[in-house]
Parts: C-alpha cells; sequence; structure tokens
C-alpha cells in the first residue's frame, strides 16, 4: 500500500478522535452553563480538506502523473 492510501484511514481516525473531543469540550460547558466555545479549527472541515487533498495526491500517484 502507498503512503498516500496508508495515510487516509489515519487521517479519519485522528479527524474523528479529535471531533470527538471537541464535541465532549462544547457538552461539558454547556452542562456547566458556560458559553459554548466555537472551536478555532474545526476538525469535520479540516479533516475533509486533508483526506481530499491526500486522495488527490493517491489519484495522481497511481495514474503516474507525477512519475
Amino acid at each position: 500500500m502507498c503512503v498516500f492510501c496508508a495515510a487516509v484511514p489515519a487521517t479519519l481516525a485522528v479527524g474523528t478522535s479529535l471531533e470527538g473531543q471537541q464535541r465532549a469540550e462544547r457538552r461539558e460547558a454547556a452542562a456547566k452553563g458556560q458559553p459554548i466555545p466555537e472551536p478555532r479549527w474545526p476538525a469535520r472541515k479540516l479533516t475533509g480538506v486533508a483526506v481530499t487533498c491526500l486522495v488527490a495526491a493517491a489519484v495522481a500517484y497511481h495514474t503516474h502523473l507525477l512519475a
């Protein structure tokens, strides 16, 4: 498996973990009656951008556009 193809599931796992942490912070703040923090960098959007870039790189690599 190439580096790009292996990085896609790893990126998704990290992004899912970060999204869960951000949701937990929001739930805790709501339970304490504090203002709900908006993430500076939304994990879901960043994960989507990263995966899209990795998939594009994998397609380019596997079609020999980079060779």
